[in-house]
């Protein structure tokens, strides 16, 4: 696929990064030549310099033959008009835009094709704060990652040594864990995956394990692998800015806030906007004795979410130190969240992987609904809905031990009902998961859930929700 992506920045360089490892055919466009040429350094992919909003630029670039323009610079207003003009003067099918602002929302008329023509909008922001809001919701996972319509869950929880599954191979799960069908897919010990998971494969306390169920049974689910203990009541949030700001008012009517914020203008504002049971403080999050006189030890989260990483990383750890029950960090750099991940930081959450999912499922192949991308882009799982009948689809009609995956991949659960008979949505009440075995047939209009645990695999992951030529 022929892509040209406007922005250098974090976002722009990590779309591009994972773009590019799918032997995708890259054009990057940012003002700046110098860190183009740091980026190209890098990755293989093509660069050319200057505005993006001019016809010239674009058309330098490529537009006229391009497939997808991802317009992700810092400025709402730039990747709007990038969108109209690659629009209306090259008829570029897709675009898609990084918009912070929430007067701009998908599905509106600002956005269709007489508006601003943008088919999809990306913002980081509001991807972090789902995330989150999930890790807040269970408190002992590590990720959480919804498909189906939020109806399956992919879950990421460390085993902990007194969990009833430490210690025991996978062939005893479903009499340990009785209330939960699950499906686990993936295993990482020190850092590295395991390469075969059969029933001998035992699961070890301190073990990053990677389970598929269905959301209803998460809480069950991470009983059995990890420690649910108390629910989340009060947090601490170290940053006033956007992120901050979204988080404090998804949080402010179930939580007992504090929000920690060093600019005593941005205080002000935030006092504003937010209901007066949110305490705004004044102040630095990395100061020991004001985490200490504002009790973060009795904190159920600490989540520091300002714009830099250093701080982030010493708030939580100091955080940490002094009692904070767990601590969360939004890490732009990925190198230091890879760093830290597994640390005495519980959890670093990367802005440009939160939105990248929401990317590749423009970018992939066949009917795939969703993607989420995992271990910092090295691993993916996605959503596909089956297409056509046992003539005309790899997958209809067919038992999971008749189909050919790549080494690794697995199918861990499958939403039956989602669709009517033609094809049309139906209501999530008439939809049921499946954890499926070997012996489970998939049917047409199925989603199915697969776990790719290398990318190299998705290209075979994609051709099976393909339909065949002969349904046209």
């Amino acid at each position: 696929m022929k892509i040209v992506i406007l922005g250098a920045g974090r976002v722009g360089e990590s779309v591009a990064e994972a773009l590019a490892s799918e032997n995708n055919d890259i054009t990057l466009v940012d003002t700046d030549p110098v860190r183009l040429a740091e980026v190209q350094g890098r990755l293989d992919l093509r660069t050319v310099a200057g505005n993006c909003i001019q016809p010239s630029v674009l058309r330098d670039a490529g537009a006229e033959d391009t497939d997808m323009l991802i317009a992700c610079t810092p400025l709402d207003e730039t990747n709007l008009v990038a969108c109209k003009v690659a629009h209306d003067v090259f008829g570029v099918p897709t675009t898609i835009a990084r918009l912070r602002s929430d007067e701009f929302t998908a599905g509106s008329a600002l956005l269709d094709k007489k508006g601003f023509a943008v088919d999809a909008v990306i913002c980081p922001e509001q991807s972090v704060t789902q995330v989150i809001r999930k890790l807040i919701e269970y408190p002992s996972a590590l990720q959480v990652l919804e498909f189906a319509r939020g109806l399956v869950s992919l879950v990421a929880v460390r085993v902990v040594v007194d969990g009833p599954l430490a210690r025991h191979v996978l062939a005893d799960t479903p009499a340990l864990v009785p209330a939960a069908q699950m499906r686990i897919v993936a295993i990482y010990r020190r850092n590295r995956a395991l390469t075969r998971l059969d029933g001998a494969t035992r699961i070890e306390p301190g073990d990053e394990v990677f389970v598929l169920a269905a959301s209803a049974h998460l809480h069950d689910v991470l009983g059995a692998l990890g420690k649910l203990g108390e629910p989340t009541r009060r947090i601490m949030i170290a940053g006033g800015g956007k992120v901050g700001l979204r988080v404090a008012r998804q949080l402010k009517a179930e939580y007992q806030l504090k929000l920690v914020e060093p600019s005593r203008a941005r205080c002000e504002y935030l006092a504003g906007e937010l209901p007066a049971e949110v305490l705004v403080l004044q102040g630095d999050a990395t100061d020991a004795a004001l985490l200490d006189h504002e009790n973060v030890q009795d904190m159920d989260m600490f989540c520091a979410l300002t714009s830099d990483d250093e701080n982030n990383i010493m708030s939580c750890l100091l955080a940490k130190r002094l009692g904070a029950r767990r601590v969360l960090a939004v890490i732009n750099r990925r190198a230091y969240a890879e760093l830290v991940q597994g640390t005495e930081l519980d959890i670093a959450i990367s802005p440009s992987q939160a939105v990248l999912g929401e990317l590749l499922t423009h970018v992939r192949r066949g009917d795939v609904e969703a993607v989420h991308s995992l271990r910092h882009g090295a691993v993916e799982a996605l959503e596909g809905v089956v297409r056509g009948d046992e003539k005309q689809s790899r997958l209809a009609g067919r038992r999971i031990e008749e189909i050919a995956l790549p080494e690794g991949a697995q199918i861990g659960a499958i939403v039956r009902g989602l669709h009517l008979a033609d094809g049309s949505a139906a209501d999530n009440a008439n939809a049921h998961v499946i954890i499926p075995h070997h012996d489970t047939t998939i049917v047409q209009y199925d989603h199915v859930v697969v776990f790719v645990p290398r990318k190299r695999m998705v290209r075979d992951i994609e051709k099976l929700f393909q339909v065949k030529a002969t349904f046209f």
